[in-house]
């Protein structure tokens, strides 16, 4: 009889025991899941913000071409002799 007490004990301590981790490991699977999800949003954020300012910078559009300026030709050297 004090065998099947014991034996009741120990698989009482291993029940509570297996409760009490699994009730653990999800209070610190939440927590990573809210750093996750705040570390998504920020990145979210992030790659907006980029992107506006890709668009907003291809947006100008070309230059505006260089007046070309028109030097006076030198004439040739002359030749010695």
């Amino acid at each position: 009889m004090e065998t099947l007490q014991i034996l009741g004990w120990i698989y009482l301590g291993v029940m509570l025991g297996g409760f009490g981790a699994i009730v653990i490991l999800s209070i610190l699977q939440i927590n990573k899941t809210r750093d996750d999800e705040q570390t998504i949003s920020d990145l979210r954020l992030q790659r907006q913000l980029l992107k506006e300012e890709i668009f907003r910078l291809s947006k100008r559009g070309k230059p505006a071409p260089r007046k070309r300026k028109y030097w006076k030709k030198k004439p040739p050297n002359p030749v010695k002799k």
